[in-house]
């Protein structure tokens, strides 16, 4: 980051001093020689009241007065006979005026504009020469030695002023824009999280309700598979509404805690004896040393297991499913193998669940195989995903 500081300290020498050599270059030119004192003194006191433009700002008033001091010391020592004596400090008092201007509070600025008037007014008639008797010249050289400045001055700090406000509104406009939209945006959340509660909730509820009712009353011994899918259907409810409420909470922006997190690989085995509760006959085989995953691809590899198992249990023909857990050095897999029901064999778009593994896939940048075995007999789903030897997801 640039030093302004430091910069703007830099600057304010560099004027000060190019005043000084234009004041001196000048005043040597046209003034009397160096060899008396009172040119010396003249001279000496132009060399402090030029470098003393690049004190702090908030001396201006001091400087400007100084200069003023000086355009009337300058006729009072030096020698007026022969035709006026010049001022040795025209561009110091350009630069004064500009300072006192742009720097002061309106009050200390109008005063320092009143003294270097009276100063240079002093200053001319009692230097002789033409300004000293034509009030005209007089009141032209007042106006371009300290007014114009002071007036500039005045203008380049309103000027600034102005465009920091223009900053700050265009600033506040954002801001208030990002407030509108993050409020819209919430309050959309909130009524997406209303109308899933009242059109999905109830639904689901009742479906949990009405297979608990459902189960409680069958008394026949040989019902034993309708007893087992209901309770297959009640799990599937309440999980059902679990997930719900957690993803009611994230719309209303609400932490739900850990107990109510997005499950995981870890919950694979909460997931299998859901499937077989309901008919599906699932083995899980792990392959290789687990490695920690980034939640999201733990997240994502878990419902990608669901959705596949349920495609299992919807279009398979009831035997046993294989799904196989790869860890790799730099490649986590898993696969899912069913054995195929005859309508599934000849129609792949049974599956309606791939869209969604195929989306979660192309998220985490991964790999997705599916199809018919070679055998004819089995399904398979297999997705792949590289993963950071250190950890993490590549």
């Amino acid at each position: 980051m640039v030093d302004i500081s430091g910069s703007l300290a830099r600057q304010a020498w560099l004027v000060a001093a190019v005043c000084l050599v234009a004041d001196l270059s000048t005043f040597l030119i046209f003034g009397p020689p160096l060899t008396r004192w009172d040119t010396l003194v003249v001279v000496a006191c132009a060399v402090v009241a030029d470098l003393a433009l690049a004190a702090s700002a908030r001396l201006s008033g001091l400087v400007a007065a100084g200069h003023a001091a000086l355009a009337v010391l300058a006729p009072l020592l030096l020698c007026t006979c022969t035709g006026g004596v010049r001022v040795p400090n025209n561009s110091g008092i350009l630069v004064a005026g500009y300072r006192a201007g742009a720097w002061l509070r309106t009050p200390q600025a109008v005063l320092a504009l009143a003294v270097m008037f009276a100063g240079l007014t002093a200053s001319y008639l009692l230097g002789g020469g033409r300004n000293a008797h034509d009030w005209r010249l007089l009141t032209a050289n007042l106006l371009t030695s300290v007014a114009l400045p002071w007036l500039v001055g005045r203008y380049t700090t309103a000027r600034r002023a102005y465009v920091a406000e223009l900053e700050k509104q265009e600033e506040r406009k954002r801001r208030n824009e990002r407030e509108d939209v993050e409020r819209a945006v919430a309050d959309e959340r909130s009524a997406i999280a209303r109308d899933l509660h009242d059109v999905i909730s109830h639904h689901v509820s009742a479906i949990g309700l009405h297979a608990g009712a459902a189960r409680m009353g069958l008394t026949e011994p040989g019902e034993a598979k309708v007893h087992r899918s209901l309770i297959a259907v009640e799990t599937a409810s309440r999980s059902a509404m679990v997930d719900l409420r957690r993803l009611l909470d994230l719309l209303h922006g609400q932490d739900s805690g850990p107990a109510s997190r997005q499950p995981g690989l870890d919950n694979l085995d909460e997931l299998l004896d859901g499937m077989r509760a309901a008919g599906l006959a699932v083995r899980l085989t792990t392959e290789g040393k687990p490695s920690e995953l980034p939640g999201s691809l733990d997240i994502a590899l878990y419902r990608i297991a669901q959705e596949a198992l349920t495609n299992a249990l919807r279009h398979g023909d009831g035997g046993q499913v294989e799904l196989v857990l790869t860890y790799r050095r730099t490649e986590v897999a898993l696969t899912v193998t069913n054995p195929a029901s005859p309508a599934a064999r000849h129609e792949e778009r049974a599956h309606l669940g791939l869209s969604g593994i195929r989306q979660r896939v192309a998220l985490f940048g991964g790999t997705a195989t599916y199809g018919m075995l070679a055998d004819g007999a089995h399904w398979q789903v297999r997705v792949a995903f590289g993963i950071d030897p250190a950890g993490g997801q590549e």
